[in-house]
């Protein structure tokens, strides 16, 4: 069994094992990984997931070994837009083109590159251990990014360095990673899993259908000017504001959460 799924309360992780390939990433795997995740944002007991891949490697990127006879069968035709506008395939590497309603977070040991590295951008967050690292390393065989990485590395990190990052295949080191907003916690070698965990039982403790409003927001804003992003906001969260904000400005006028307290809420 190359994936499976552990809960944990509200959260969920969802652990890859191809480890003999280091958890690169082939059609079954990326259908499993799919479903995985399309599973956990249909349930209504589950609010944050945390991909983690064993033996101590994220993912490194797509199996060279099936993309070098891909367009033999003809698969990535499988995998095109539609131009009808119907359903969206699943990315090469799985969920790269899912919108869920819920967060997800990378936990990241080893290496997370090419294709890996796209997969652990799709995430909300990156929790990356000392000696991980990012790279387009599928930049030494001619094959592009197709999972998303030429639109989202750029909108975490700039321009400039998405495309230093893109053009020379070089590897990112996780403390890179962390300085220039690649990563958003940095922990010790073996850590990924554990903090990742940590950091999702402490999102999921909170509101969730204003936690998801604002998340949603966030997406929501990029591409708008910023007349037209406040907009967005409001429309999208508003109805937040009786659903879940009334229940809890009563809790704090009651006297929880007083001088930012966040341990009794």
């Amino acid at each position: 069994m190359t994936l499976h799924v552990e809960r944990d309360g509200a959260v969920t992780t969802i652990i890859r094992s191809r480890i003999e390939a280091r958890n690169a990433m082939d059609p079954k795997s990326a259908d499993a990984l799919t479903e995985a995740l399309l599973a956990f944002d249909r349930d209504p007991a589950q609010s944050v997931a945390v991909l983690w891949g064993a033996g101590g490697a994220f993912c490194a990127g797509w199996d060279l070994k099936f993309v070098s006879t891909a367009l033999e069968r003809n698969h990535l035709a499988n995998l095109d837009f539609p131009k009808d506008g119907g359903p969206v395939p699943r990315g090469p590497l799985g969920p790269t083109r899912l919108e869920l309603s819920k967060p997800v977070i990378a936990a990241v040991a080893g290496p997370a590159v090419a294709g890996g590295m796209e997969l652990a951008l799709w995430c909300d967050l990156r929790v990356m251990e000392a000696s991980a690292y990012f790279g387009v390393y599928c930049r030494r065989w001619g094959v592009p990014l197709i999972d998303g990485g030429t639109v989202r590395l750029p909108r975490i990190v700039g321009r400039g360095r998405a495309l230093d990052i893109i053009l020379t295949g070089r590897k990112v080191p996780a403390e890179e990673c962390h300085r220039i907003g690649l990563c958003e916690r940095l922990v010790p070698d073996g850590q990924s899993r554990q903090a990742a965990e940590t950091l999702a039982h402490e999102i999921a403790r909170f509101p969730q259908q204003c936690m998801r409003a604002d998340r949603c927001s966030v997406w929501l804003q990029e591409g708008l000017s910023e007349r037209e992003g406040l907009r967005a906001e409001w429309e999208n969260s508003v109805r937040i504001v009786a659903l879940e904000g009334a229940n809890g400005a009563a809790r704090f006028a009651a006297g929880k959460g007083r001088h930012g307290d966040f341990a009794d809420i």
